[in-house]
């Protein structure tokens, strides 16, 4: 099945004024622990390019670059719904928010080159950039929800298993 090309610019159009915004909030964030709360913000707003990416892919073959995109945003999400919900560790605050700005300049990469086969956009995600994100993951302990309740439900928790599950999912 093939996709509307207007459809996909669209989406791109929206997703990268999504992440001038991501980037304008991390940055503000920076350094700043007294603000760790706000990458809640971050991840309900990467949620957005998710849903869209979910959303496009199903109407898109199997290999295209929106399946990756998804995924890659994901990613994004879990760590910054998680990183929000920090205490008590400042180092760790300036850690996730420098990996949150790399992955955010990322997504923004791959949603250039969204028409660009998904095998040539794995390419452009660093090694180093995933050996970070790993240990990031790895830090998180369980009491770390991938989503922020709204008081109404129980928080789903992202169990390492599930970040390692997407980082296969997108071949790294």
């Amino acid at each position: 099945m093939s996709i509307d090309k207007e459809i996909v610019e669209d989406f791109v159009s929206e997703s990268k004024t999504l992440i001038e915004e991501l980037i304008d909030l991390l940055e503000s964030i920076e350094g700043d622990f007294s603000r760790v709360h706000e990458l809640a913000d971050y991840g309900n707003n990467v949620d957005r390019i998710m849903g869209g990416a979910k959303n496009l892919a199903l109407m898109a073959d199997g290999d295209h670059a929106l399946h990756m995109i998804s995924d890659y945003a994901a990613l994004c999400k879990a760590v910054g719904y998680k990183a929000s919900q920090i205490k008590n560790n400042e180092g760790f605050f300036d850690v996730c928010v420098a990996l949150l700005l790399d992955a955010t300049e990322t997504l923004e990469v791959l949603l250039q080159h969204i028409h660009d086969p998904a095998a040539k956009l794995r390419q452009t995600i660093p090694e180093a950039f995933i050996e970070r994100l790993r240990w990031v993951s790895q830090q998180f302990s369980d009491e770390y929800s991938m989503s922020v309740g709204t008081g109404q439900t129980e928080s789903k928790k992202m169990a390492q298993s599930e970040i390692d599950d997407l980082l296969k999912k997108l071949g790294l």
